[in-house]
């Protein structure tokens, strides 16, 4: 237990030395995944026991029983589409594994130039959008203590330039012995990304001033290579039991990003009857960022809440389906949907 606290605060050290405000790569990969732990304020570092823990904390999957599939649905900001499903397998002693593919996407856009400015109807279309796919593997090293790692595959496109790149997600997930659940994570660790593609590709003139030299070398623009959104996760969570019937979920995770200041999210499940569950959290609490004029800006994200039903078809698997609405300031409201099947 010493040497995983030791390995996670010598990670911590080396990545967040310094505070790069926005100067990261594939920003989709900050966007929380699960109608459930979206509605519980992003709070599910220590929650982390269904199939959306993939992207939380792997090292969650242990606590997923049954062969499970999850997908989660989010018309995200500025008219694009956010999808993350997600499917764990239970290997009886050996652990679990998980797999994971998540998808950020638009409608095709018309191609504009300096030239052509303002393309007609039938004019030339481009498509942008990011995908990742991961491999998780996670087990319970004793008891009380798990360990869960995950690899992905990375790509950010846009028209014909692209990134692409691995990573590695890293959890741990402990119980004390009056059940508070203690969990970490560092989510994105890999190498740097830069656009690549035949839209760099460029004739160039070595010498303008010489006339009937050739004109047209070939030439490549570089690109700048960007670090990816390095998170490190801490988190907490309890629950208190008031009958068989009724008991209440507390979570709570302070988060350190590598491109923006700290924050702490926290969320609340209740659970009644173990069929409706009804939650409410508040990401980015403590959030200030500092402006070169000496003012701070609180972030957009807030308050979000969140309900499901759990519901055991007659002869057939477990469905839960689940909703989450967050506030986002000017950005109004986003809502989320999660469908999930154990069997």
């Amino acid at each position: 237990m010493r040497r995983v606290f030791f390995i996670f605060t010598i990670i911590n050290t080396l990545a967040y030395g310094q505070n790069n405000i926005a100067t990261t790569s594939a920003a989709f990969l900050e966007i929380g995944a699960g109608a459930r732990s979206i509605g519980m304020g992003s709070a599910f570092t220590a929650v982390a026991d269904d199939p959306s823990t993939l992207y939380w904390n792997p090292a969650g999957i242990v606590n997923v029983t049954e062969p499970e599939f999850q997908t989660f649905y989010s018309p995200w900001l500025v008219e694009t589409q956010y999808y993350y499903n997600t499917a764990v397998l239970p290997v009886e002693r050996y652990g679990n594994l998980g797999l994971s593919f998540t998808s950020l996407d638009m409608d095709d856009m018309m191609v504009r130039t300096v030239e052509e400015p303002e393309p007609g109807q039938y004019g030339q279309k481009f498509s942008a959008g990011n995908i990742a796919m991961g491999l998780t593997f996670a087990r319970k090293l004793t008891d009380r203590f798990s360990f869960g790692f995950k690899i992905k595959f990375i790509q950010e496109k846009i028209w014909q330039m692209s990134a692409k790149g691995f990573a590695m997600d890293i959890g741990t997930l402990y119980t004390s012995s009056k059940d508070l659940k203690i969990g970490m994570s560092v989510s994105n660790y890999g190498g740097k990304l830069a656009m690549e593609g035949v839209n760099t590709l460029v004739d160039i003139d070595l010498d303008e001033n010489i006339f009937g030299n050739n004109d047209r070398i070939d030439g490549n623009l570089s690109t700048s290579k960007w670090p990816l959104p390095l998170i490190f996760r801490f988190g907490l969570s309890q629950k208190i039991i008031f009958s068989e019937k009724i008991n209440l979920l507390f979570a709570a995770d302070a988060i350190h990003p590598n491109n923006n200041p700290e924050y702490v999210n926290l969320g609340l499940e209740c659970n009644l009857f173990n069929t409706l569950f009804i939650r409410a959290g508040q990401s980015h609490t403590f959030y200030s960022l500092k402006l070169e004029d000496g003012d701070a800006k609180n972030s957009e994200q807030g308050l979000s809440f969140g309900a499901g039903i759990k519901y055991q078809i007659p002869r057939g698997p477990m469905l839960n389906i689940d909703y989450a609405i967050t506030d986002f300031g000017v950005f109004k409201n986003i809502e989320g949907y999660s469908i999930s099947i154990s069997f």
